[in-house]
């Protein structure tokens, strides 16, 4: 009987291999919020190229992706297809040699482990340390896993990377309409309350599309007002969170469901507020005037939605309007810094007619502000 021979795998393991790959790519990040991370690498290991995707806000499943193989042909499937036959190609089967060189080389050593494998296993946290072979004993990899290292069988090894491969497949089906828990929107709150965007984007991510198809089932139109309010807030945060981390179209789509599904309740004015802060955030000062006037119309809190409705005028060139929603927004308790750029500008273009006509005519005194209960 030989002895067991350990192989250290340094000059193998490709530990970090896909972060380094999106440090020379600008779009790296745009192309994971799109296909997924996961998905993502499993078509860089497949050699599938992706040259375009057309994102369908109400549909992430719909989204179309355009793609090139060793064909050099054009090929476009919609982003749920694309997901399933690039996680089916990582659970093919891959012929691997049943035997090693006594000195292998590092070639050698990834054609046994299998180099579909050694690129799999970072993706999940499996480290991939040393090969174990001979001694009368099947192959095994010692393996860091969340910080222990164990001794598996190398077929093993392989069987938990498909489960993984397999795991993520089921996890990015597209969720019944109707399968939403609304106990996770407290922990959502929490998260935007934390500035924790990626978090709320975790939990409630996948809440627009099924939302989205429930809103046109008679189910969906004959739920009570309050579970509406409910669903509508969900939305709200998250659109926050996509506003928060600049991905300001995917927000407003957001944003827009979410105001379907508020109709004129209590949750309807905070989402007009919140995608009109959107447009102000975006350079759109025009388009967001109707939306913040239709939130203030709707009893959103105008200590939060005069001062950008002030900013807009002021960016529009109309200085009088500008001028006297910043005494409104003061009326109301907006801090004085937050109107300070806006109420600068408009007087300083009013002049001292302005100055003059307020020595006659008071600004309002502080008044309550009606205030919507229901933020995050």
């Amino acid at each position: 009987m030989t002895d067991r021979r350990h192989y250290p795998l340094t000059s193998v393991s490709a530990d970090g291999w896909f972060d380094k790959l999106g440090e020379s790519s600008p779009s790296f990040r745009q192309l994971c919020d799109a296909i997924g991370k996961q998905f993502l690498a499993y078509s860089v290991i497949a050699g599938v190229r992706i040259t375009a995707v057309s994102i369908d806000q109400r549909s992430a499943d719909a989204s179309l992706v355009d793609f090139m193989l060793d064909d050099q042909q054009e090929h476009r499937l919609a982003l749920g297809e694309f997901r399933r036959r690039v996680a089916a190609t990582m659970l093919a089967e891959e012929p691997v040699p049943d035997s090693l060189p006594e000195n292998p080389s590092a070639e050698d050593l990834q054609g046994f482990l299998g180099g579909r494998f050694v690129l799999l296993a970072p993706l999940f946290g499996l480290g991939l340390r040393e090969l174990r072979v001979g001694g009368g004993k099947p192959p095994a990899v010692l393996i860091d896993l969340g910080g222990a290292r164990d001794e598996v069988p190398l077929t093993e090894l392989h069987d938990l990377v498909r489960d993984r491969v397999r795991a993520s497949a089921q996890a990015a089906r597209p969720q019944s309409p109707f399968a939403i828990d609304l106990n996770v929107i407290p922990r959502a709150e929490r998260a935007n309350a934390d500035g924790d965007w990626e978090k709320t984007v975790e939990l409630l991510g996948p809440w627009p599309s099924p939302l989205s198809l429930l809103l046109r089932t008679a189910e969906g139109q004959s739920l009570a007002p309050e579970v509406r309010a409910t669903l509508a807030r969900s939305l709200a945060l998250l659109g926050t969170a996509y506003a928060e981390t600049d991905r300001h179209e995917w927000a407003e789509d957001v944003m827009r469901l979410g105001i379907q599904w508020g109709q004129d309740g209590p949750a309807a004015g905070d989402l007009f507020r919140r995608l009109g802060q959107s447009y102000v955030e975006r350079g759109r000062s025009g388009q967001a005037i109707g939306f913040l006037r239709r939130a203030i119309a709707l009893g959103a809190r105008e200590r939060d939605t005069l001062p950008l409705l002030a900013r807009c005028f002021v960016e529009r060139g109309w200085m009088l309007a500008a001028a006297v929603v910043c005494d409104q927004a003061t009326a109301v308790g907006t801090p004085a810094a937050e109107l300070a750029e806006a109420r600068t500008a408009a007087e300083a273009a009013l002049g001292p007619a302005w100055k003059k006509f307020r020595e006659h005519v008071p600004p309002p005194r502080r008044i309550e502000s009606p205030v919507y209960r229901a933020e995050s």
